[in-house]
């Protein structure tokens, strides 16, 4: 008889602790963000979409190392290497991603890739909006992927136009 008594007391307990959550939460403010009116606010370790970064002189940072690719469980980064010309100098070091694709359809944001890069090319961004209905649109090439120059570099005549964020690139215009 004494076991059912303390049974049900332990019920009514845990009741009571549960309703003086939902009151205490019922009677909280709401906070609510206007997202398509107000950009969204994110946390510094958010994973977004990845950036592909640059350094002071407008150059990218990324060496065609590989380590990004191998890490990767989804197996979802695809680079090609080339060798830089005194020319034509894409980065700092001789080798440079000739081609740095992401597909979206496979990336699971791990951040495997953001570790294993001896330089910091690769980095998450706070872009969010990578939903479509075509899989093609989730494949990001490096020209998608790339920070925009520093503005003081974007008067050089020589600099390629950076595609915003979003924006599909056309597969025949990068090949």
């Amino acid at each position: 008889m004494i076991s059912i008594l303390n049974d049900t007391a332990d019920g009514v307990k845990g009741i009571a602790k549960g309703m003086g959550v939902t009151l205490k939460e019922m009677f909280a403010r709401t906070i609510t963000e206007n997202y398509p009116e107000e950009p969204p606010h994110f946390e510094g370790r958010y994973r977004g979409v990845h950036v592909l970064q640059r350094d002071k002189n407008g150059l990218e940072k990324c060496v065609a190392c590989l380590l990004c690719s191998a890490a990767c469980p989804a197996d979802c980064i695809y680079i090609e290497a080339a060798e830089n010309t005194d020319k034509e100098r894409f980065s700092g070091s001789e080798r440079y991603a000739k081609v740095f694709n992401i597909d979206y359809n496979r990336c699971i944001f791990c951040g495997y890739c953001v570790e294993a890069c001896p330089t910091d090319a690769i980095t998450h961004g706070h872009g969010f909006e990578v939903a479509s209905y075509n899989t093609v649109d989730l494949v990001y090439r490096k020209e998608q992927l790339l920070a925009p120059r520093p503005q003081s570099l974007q008067q050089e005549a020589n600099c390629p136009e950076v595609v915003p964020q979003g924006q599909r690139v056309d597969a025949e215009a990068v090949l």
